[in-house]
């Protein structure tokens, strides 16, 4: 599924346009017992529950596409006989009307989901009657397919804060009432995913709320797919990699890290300059190689980087999108930007001083002389005047011969002199 696909799924969730035909649920408590079921023809709903409900399916949609949401494919003994892949089938062509269907679906989740507090399991059933579209994207009257798909929203369900309030019954000002709140989805699900405008019943749009923890228990043990990595679980072993490089050199590990990752945007960039490039690039172990080589990067931290990099993605390559890290790269950037004002001060210093050298007088006594060692004569000229100076003896004086061209002017100490 890309962004258009997600996108007009998203726009179904409106009062006007959603067709969502059936929601049903159950809360489960801290101790894994079910506290209440509930089955709803969802058009039926009160409107305040109606808009409740809507815009916690919609969050099971929301997201960066690779990190909040990963796409799975179904192994093949899923898509046997009582596969996971199966039971999915057979629920969404229940239509959630098969009680016993729905009492599976329950166990499965609360066996399997790693969750400490309350929560509550969403299900709901809707069937998109896809418009066909032009290639100018300009709708026809007329229909490609109809989409029966079910989402799922786990959402947890936690009590509210406590404060003051006032208490209409006492007309008083006391102790807030304490409530359950349910709160937007943690993870979910969208079965079979929708892919090019169309039904894609061996894939299944996972989401998840913190891509630094995502459910794994979700996408293995509920769905029965292969788990992947989101987007920042990826950034932050590559950082890791890094940074077990250079041992406890918290500063060396930082600064390749930077250099690295501006390589990386680098390609990106160049990437996107490309024309009818739509290929997304997978990053392997040489495209590191070639990066830390342009960076500079020490030969055995590089040699460890790149051998660890390919241990740890072995079975997948990351996108080139997924390692970048914005901050890093802005951080990098004003990092170098800050050396570069430190040598331009440090050189401005010293040409300062040498300035001062060239005017300051011999006889000054009162000028420092320490250790320094002070001249009568400084001389300052290009290189290739160095070699026309030549030391004569004129009227028995000892003499700095410097042979001038028409056009060639001097500066004795400081002051602009013709000769």
């Amino acid at each position: 599924m890309n962004k258009k696909d997600i996108s007009e799924l998203k726009r179904r969730f409106k009062k006007d346009s959603c067709t969502i035909t059936r929601m049903c649920g159950c809360y489960v408590d801290s101790e894994r017992n079910r506290v209440v079921k509930l089955g709803e023809t969802f058009l039926n709903l009160d409107e305040e529950e109606f808009f409740k409900y809507l815009d916690i399916a919609k969050k099971a949609l929301s997201g960066t596409i690779g990190n909040n949401l990963l796409e799975l494919e179904f192994p093949m003994e899923e898509e046997a006989p009582l596969g996971k892949q199966q039971f999915l089938m057979a629920l969404r062509g229940s239509a959630l009307q098969n009680e016993e269907l729905l009492e599976r679906f329950y166990d499965l989740v609360i066996d399997n989901y790693d969750y400490a507090g309350n929560y509550l399991i969403l299900i709901f059933h809707d069937a998109y009657d896809v418009i066909t579209k032009t290639s100018d994207n300009s709708k026809l009257d007329e229909s490609e397919e109809v989409y029966e798909y079910l989402v799922c929203a786990i959402c947890p369900v936690s009590l509210s804060k406590p404060g003051l309030g006032y208490r209409a019954d006492e007309n008083r000002i006391g102790p807030r009432v304490r409530d359950w709140v349910v709160g937007m989805p943690e993870s979910g699900f969208v079965f079979p995913a929708f892919t090019d405008r169309s039904a894609d019943i061996h894939s299944v749009m996972t989401y998840h709320k913190n891509a630094k923890a995502p459910h794994t228990e979700l996408m293995e043990n509920i769905l029965g797919c292969t788990a992947r990595r989101t987007a920042t679980e990826q950034k932050l072993a590559f950082a890791s990699i890094v940074k077990k490089a250079f041992g406890g050199d918290e500063e060396a590990s930082r600064d390749v890290f930077y250099e690295i990752q501006q390589g990386l945007s680098d390609m990106a960039q160049d990437a996107g300059d490309e024309e009818d490039n739509e290929e997304k690039i997978r990053l392997s172990h040489e495209h590191i190689g070639e990066i830390m080589a342009e960076s500079n990067v020490p030969e055995n931290a590089a040699a460890m980087i790149e051998d660890s990099y390919q241990k740890e993605f072995e079975d997948e390559a990351p996108f080139l999108e997924n390692l970048i890290d914005a901050k890093a790269v802005e951080a990098g950037s004003k990092m170098r930007q800050n050396k570069e004002l430190v040598q331009k001060v440090a050189s401005l210093q010293q040409q300062l001083e040498d300035a001062q050298m060239l005017v300051r007088a011999p006889e000054d006594e009162d000028a420092p002389t320490g250790d320094i060692k002070t001249y009568d004569v400084i001389l300052r000229v290009k290189p290739e005047k160095a070699e026309q100076i030549k030391s004569q003896v004129i009227a028995g004086q000892k003499c700095l011969v410097i042979p001038m061209e028409e056009d060639e002017h001097a500066a004795i100490n400081g002051v602009n002199t013709t000769v």
